[in-house]
């Protein structure tokens, strides 16, 4: 992975970042996030996967199921944001829409994906910062502005 700081003004950066071939897109972001110490920034990306979980919130059970994509896929919209979490470390909360080799589509939350060839995202923070707290009406992992 390479980033780059694009600007800052104040409070506010942006950077730049690239993944490469096999690596894990969630978990090198968050590692990323931990490092700048990035306070509540939203992110946008393209780029492929090889391999992508995609997990959906079932608000009849309060749980959470998952969709294993086992195949080379274009990564047409990554969209999310990082927030402190309770424990004090950047949680992120991504949401990806998934193009296949005959044009249709898949989305969902991202739990994890493995890049092929490449991932770009524009990591934007903001000077203010919010957390991310248990919800227990939702019981989902909120922005607590």
């Amino acid at each position: 992975m390479r980033h780059r700081l694009l600007t800052t003004s104040g409070a506010r950066r942006i950077f730049a970042v690239t993944l490469e071939a096999g690596e894990e897109a969630v978990a090198r972001l968050t590692a990323l996030a931990a490092e700048l110490r990035l306070g509540t920034s939203q992110f946008t990306g393209i780029g492929g996967f090889q391999r992508v979980s995609l997990g959906y919130f079932d608000p009849g059970t309060s749980t959470f199921g998952r969709n294993e994509i086992d195949e080379q896929v274009e990564l047409l919209s990554l969209v999310g944001n990082v927030a402190e979490g309770e424990d004090g470390k950047p949680k992120l909360h991504a949401h990806v829409v998934l193009g296949r080799f005959d044009a249709t589509t898949r989305g969902g939350h991202l739990v994890e994906a493995v890049v092929r060839p490449t991932l770009e995202v524009i990591i934007e923070e903001t000077p203010a910062h919010v957390q991310r707290k248990h919800d227990a009406k939702t019981g989902l992992i909120l922005l607590k502005p």
